[in-house]
């Protein structure tokens, strides 16, 4: 019977994350990337300035955390099992050139992100503890008047926290503890449940504060080894690079040449690795602190370059340095490892299980608040605190259990968040227009200020 279950819940995977739903994601992406003119790509410089210099956080608008904060949390969930399993599982179902079309939807997929961030700060609410709360189902609740809809966006958020922010990460940390350093399952979930209890419990301050420090050296931590990985074999890297162009408009690296399954493979990973049109990163930007949408909406933006552009593509070009996807014996998070193990030695695969650690642990924090705000839209009150506790217990199970069955249904909630989000984003990109106007119009003013200033 469970076997039966695994094949209908795999069925409805593929169901679900199909060729219609990742054309709508990225569709969506291309769409509003003409109706704001490139912004993605004209403003980049500048949302990176916003997003990492201290003088551009805002300390006295509404809000619980900082710019930089809500992109730490955005990206504590984001940057996870997908930078270092999903990026090599995209390499041998479709070839080194999925890598180029993960680029590709990553730079489509910022001008999504930017609109999911933009409407969740308009569309926030300020609740009776002076605390934040926003994102999809705030934005369809109020900009499109679909109740049901935003009330079905919030019901699949708060169980696919559970899954792909919960379970299936500490189950990836207990394993990389038990194969690389014969940690037992069991002190894995122990010491992941109460590390992630003492952050979780505090609520969004707590997890700001915390992915403030984290993210950045864990990001870090990843994309300097990987840097050095590739200076040590510089020889190899122009011939890895090439090919990921090349194969991506031939899939000659695919049995039968087959260019469909590239973009196919490609699309998904990405869209699973950075979340743009899922819905879960403009929760947490709804809580930060600034002036105008638009201010907060180009420095969510810069999450996706971050996530894919940059730590993908550490894993994606070191892949294909090493060629041991060829066999197709290796797969997930054991063939990143094994590559990284062949380029630098047995601490390569250490790096790798340590980065898949840190990953894992800081999407656990940043899943937990999107789950909980998603609760708190259902049910008012302190429900949450309940939620919360609920979910670092949940930890641990993850940590000892075998999670297969997880995995599916993490899938397919993950996908059917992005329905309900994307319809919101197509329907209101007249009010993502309109704001972002408006915020561009102050931007200049600003600048124009600065200029006659100095």
């Amino acid at each position: 019977m469970m076997e039966q279950l695994n094949d209908f819940v795999g069925f409805l995977s593929d169901l679900v994350w199909g060729v219609p739903l990742l054309v709508l994601l990225v569709g969506t992406g291309v769409f509003l990337t003409f109706r704001l003119a490139f912004l993605q790509f004209r403003t980049l410089p500048y949302a990176l300035k916003l997003s990492f210099s201290p003088k551009s956080q805002d300390t006295k608008s509404k809000g619980d955390i900082s710019h930089f904060q809500a992109l730490t949390t955005a990206l504590a969930a984001t940057i996870g099992t997908g930078n270092i399993a999903g990026v090599a599982t995209a390499v041998v179902l479709g070839g080194p050139g999925a890598v180029f079309w993960m680029w590709i939807t990553a730079l489509f997929g910022m001008a999504t992100k930017y609109a999911e961030a933009i409407l969740a700060v308009k569309y926030r609410e300020e609740g009776p503890d002076g605390t934040m709360s926003g994102g999809p189902m705030y934005y369809i609740e109020k900009g499109l008047k679909l109740k049901w809809l935003a009330v079905l966006f919030a019901v699949f958020g708060a169980f696919a926290a559970f899954g792909i922010g919960n379970l299936v990460q500490s189950n990836s940390v207990a394993s990389a503890m038990e194969s690389s350093f014969n940690v037992p399952f069991w002190v894995t979930g122990v010491v992941l449940t109460v590390l992630a209890g003492l952050v979780i419990l505090g609520g969004i301050k707590s997890i700001g504060k915390v992915t403030a420090y984290f993210v950045p050296f864990m990001a870090l931590f990843y994309v300097i080894a990987g840097l050095v990985l590739m200076i040590q074999n510089f020889d190899l890297v122009p011939a890895a690079v090439a090919l990921i162009f090349t194969d991506a408009f031939t899939g000659e690296a695919v049995a039968g040449g087959a260019i469909g399954a590239v973009i196919r493979w490609g699309v998904a990973r990405g869209v699973f690795s950075n979340e743009a049109g899922l819905g879960s990163a403009p929760i947490a930007a709804a809580a930060a602190r600034t002036d105008y949408p638009g201010r907060q909406a180009l420095v969510s933006m810069t999450q996706v370059f971050i996530d894919t552009i940059v730590v993908c593509s550490i894993t994606g070009i070191a892949i294909v340095m090493g060629n041991m996807y060829v066999s197709g014996d290796l797969n997930g998070a054991d063939l990143t490892a094994a590559t990284f193990e062949f380029f630098l030695g047995g601490a390569g695969s250490m790096i790798v299980a340590v980065g898949l650690a840190f990953f894992a642990f800081s999407t656990i924090l940043g899943w937990s608040y999107y789950g909980e705000k998603c609760f708190g839209y259902l049910f008012k009150g302190n429900a949450v605190k309940g939620y919360r506790l609920v979910f670092v217990l949940m930890i641990f199970v993850g940590a000892i259990t075998e999670l297969s069955l997880v995995w599916g249904i993490a899938d397919v909630l993950n996908g059917l968040m992005a329905i309900p989000n994307l319809i919101g984003l197509l329907g209101l990109s007249g009010v993502v227009v309109a704001e972002t106007n408006r915020f561009l119009k102050v931007a200049r003013e600003e600048k124009a200020r600065a200029k006659a200033a100095s």
